[in-house]
């Protein structure tokens, strides 16, 4: 059986604006990866990058619908791939309500409770660095988590 992790938040800008942070290769590194590798779109394979961890792999874009949903998989290099789903819900054109939902962790894994609790923490971490950056112009609060 798979486990589920999700993680909301609420950001004060348009779906639209919200999705282009995510997909667009020159506005990824200034809250979450260094660097992207080209933009997301549906069927194509993206290098993400992490400089400051000396961290690099890969995601494969499963589904995009502009302004609504992205969805992809990663971590097949280590044997543990999950399936990542970005909702974006606009409210009113003022805000719109992020909500990513990771399945694919394994039940059975006896270290599930502690990826669990990473992934969760890394989602959180993700979407408080996307807020900084979209409502406040924050560009260096991503890679500042210490582990």
């Amino acid at each position: 059986m798979d486990t589920q992790i999700t993680a909301k938040m609420k950001i004060t800008k348009s779906t639209s604006e919200v999705f282009e942070a995510i997909v667009d290769p020159e506005r990824i590194g200034n809250y979450w990866f260094s660097s992207s590798s080209q933009r997301w779109e549906e069927g194509k394979k993206v290098t993400l990058s992490y400089d400051e961890y000396n961290a690099k792999g890969d995601i494969q874009v499963i589904e995009i619908i502009a302004n609504k949903k992205i969805v992809f998989s990663w971590g097949e290099e280590h044997n543990e791939e999950t399936i990542v789903t970005i909702t974006l819900n606009e409210v009113d054109t003022k805000y719109t309500i992020i909500e990513i939902n990771e399945t694919g962790l394994k039940e059975d894994d006896p270290e599930v409770v502690h990826k669990m609790l990473g992934q969760k923490e890394g989602w959180v971490y993700m979407l408080s660095c996307l807020k900084g950056y979209l409502e406040h112009g924050i560009e260096d609060l991503r890679a500042s988590l210490i582990h």
